[in-house]
């Protein structure tokens, strides 16, 4: 984390890729290329999202740096760009796990 106060540029550079990982289709798609890359057909059946959908995710994530992608013949292959990422969500599902063993329950009611 930056030690000096953060830029406005640099605060809307970050919530943008916040908002990105808002989207819970997103996250399913980054969970689902955990182990290794996948074609969009593969993180589709691994998701179940459309293919127009995932495409349209994948897209967004690519732009953002999230994901790379190959291609390979016929086929893309979409991969993490940084495993980084996945820090991120094991950070979250971390802390609702705790809060879940805190609050005998997943949200606030």
């Amino acid at each position: 984390m930056a030690k000096t106060p953060m830029s406005e540029e640099l605060t809307s550079l970050v919530a943008e890729r916040f908002k990105a990982l808002a989207d819970p289709a997103r996250v399913r798609l980054l969970s689902a290329l955990r182990d290794g890359s996948r074609t969009v057909g593969e993180l589709v059946d691994d998701t179940g999202l459309t293919q127009a959908n995932a495409s349209k995710h994948l897209a967004r994530l690519h732009q953002l740096g999230f994901v790379q992608r190959q291609r390979e013949g016929l086929h893309i292959y979409y991969a993490l760009a940084d495993r980084d990422v996945l820090k991120l969500c094991d950070i979250m599902c971390g802390r609702i796990e705790a809060e879940t063993r805190t609050r005998g329950r997943l949200f606030p009611q």
